[in-house]
């Protein structure tokens, strides 16, 4: 069963930046590896659903949610099963338990934390 860890939250002010990272592990089949699936980052703010917030395919292309759009990037590195989330001019709106996905399955990580605040 692949697991999915996520790390890199923490508390920052407006404006600031934090770059997160998810690694992903158990891969069991040489033909269904982490380079063969795209990744997405969800998050959910406290009271909210859970929301979509950035898409990388197989090859690097991305997708944003229109209210992260030109300050998250999304990126991957195959060689280390890891996907990163840059955030960058960070906003209290932000503030939610970040997550990251394979899509295509159901198995989700713990989350990690991101609190914007002055």
């Amino acid at each position: 069963q692949v697991q999915l860890v996520e790390s890199g939250g923490g508390l920052v002010q407006p404006g600031r930046s934090l770059r997160l990272s998810c690694v992903a592990s158990g891969f069991t089949s040489s033909r269904f590896t982490f380079s063969t699936y795209p990744m997405n980052w969800y998050r959910q703010a406290p009271g909210k659903e859970r929301e979509l917030v950035a898409w990388i395919s197989t090859k690097g292309s991305t997708n944003y949610a229109d209210s992260v759009k030109g300050r998250f990037t999304i990126s991957r590195d195959n060689g280390k099963n890891t996907v990163y989330l840059q955030m960058n001019n960070l906003k209290p709106e932000d503030t939610a338990v970040y997550y990251c996905k394979i899509v295509g399955t159901t198995s989700w990580g713990q989350g990690t934390q991101v609190t914007v605040s002055s």
